[in-house]
């Protein structure tokens, strides 16, 4: 059987693909490979996949918003259940661009979910985000806690899946877990994170912006980590026993908090980068940005409980294994 991941020449969908294909299960991946960032490090990411694992990875470049694209590409193919890891991300450009956001993280997601309506797939498996606690400042954050004031529209769009996922669990019965991942990291990242941005500009020697005067902490999780729990999710789909599963669905429907369950200066990270550097810092303290919070911390007792998730990675050890690969990756 197949397992279909979209956004699957995304920073978090390459790797998901990649360990999935190296247990020896078929992977169709999806993605528009559009140039939210270089077009070039997604081509390169689907290159890697297809060099290290041949015919058992199938790669289709389509637009999952467009609904009968997706039926006439994926027509003949049994899919047995997915990974929805596509979607336009980045908080602060859904203030420039809304509708990019509308068309992919809404219209998407429906399709997503009438495709696993009209397969009656065996779980689907899907990306939310921690930006739907917005100004809350409990913490740490707890997939209990009230998610109904989104402070950007990429964080309202993510909680508007979650709830479109509960309704199609509950009329549908599909068995759906939605994962609320927090800072993701790593080789093979995503150039418009704080991680990449500060790793090229000390390497430069430019000002790195640093917002809020510094003021913030991060839940950052490394890739390996995030990988590890959404396919010990994808193996564990929530039972259809009308017992309330993890944020409070009583549907075959949960909500995770995936993180390292660690909350870090940000101030910290950086002396962390310049000892991986092997140079100093040169900062730039700017205002908060809007839509941005000022801390996210993951509470994961949920996803521990009931599939055994244990982050491992450090940002101390995490840190230095990015800026080696960013170092080689820029090198050749």
């Amino acid at each position: 059987m197949t397992v279909l991941v979209t956004g699957a020449a995304g920073f978090i969908g390459m790797h998901v693909a990649d360990r999935l294909l190296e247990q020896g299960r078929a992977v169709i991946g999806i993605d528009d490979m559009n140039d939210y960032y270089a077009v070039s490090l997604k081509r390169d990411r689907i290159a890697k996949l297809e060099a290290a694992h041949g015919k058992l990875f199938t790669f289709v470049e389509l637009d999952f918003a467009d609904m009968d694209t997706v039926r006439a590409a994926l027509d003949g193919h049994v899919i047995e259940s997915i990974v929805h890891l596509g979607a336009q991300a980045g908080v602060r450009y859904s203030l420039e661009n809304p509708q990019a956001y509308v068309r992919s993280n809404l219209g998407g997601h429906v399709n997503m979910l009438e495709l696993a309506r009209d397969r009656r797939v065996r779980h689907m498996v899907y990306a939310s985000s921690s930006s739907v606690y917005g100004g809350n400042d409990s913490l740490p954050f707890r997939v209990e806690d009230r998610a109904d004031h989104p402070v950007s529209l990429y964080a309202a769009t993510k909680r508007a899946d979650e709830l479109m996922s509960e309704t199609y669990a509950h009329l549908f019965r599909i068995p759906m877990t939605g994962l609320r991942f927090f800072t993701v990291y790593g080789p093979w990242g995503r150039p418009d994170m704080a991680m990449w941005i500060f790793t090229r500009k000390i390497l430069a020697g430019e000002p790195i912006p640093v917002f809020n005067h510094g003021r913030m902490q991060r839940d950052f999780t490394y890739v390996d980590d995030i990988v590890a729990g959404v396919i010990g999710c994808l193996d564990h789909p929530p039972a259809d026993d009308g017992a309330a599963k993890a944020g409070g669905s009583r549907a075959p429907h949960r909500l995770y908090n995936i993180g390292n369950n660690r909350s870090e200066e940000l101030m910290h990270l950086i002396a962390v980068l310049e000892q991986a550097c092997g140079r100093k810092a040169k900062i730039d303290f700017q205002p908060m940005q809007p839509g941005d919070v000022h801390a996210t911390y993951a509470d994961i007792s949920a996803i521990a409980a009931d599939i055994g998730y244990a982050p491992t990675t450090a940002i101390e050890a995490g840190v230095p294994r990015f800026v080696d690969w960013y170092r080689g990756y820029h090198a050749g």
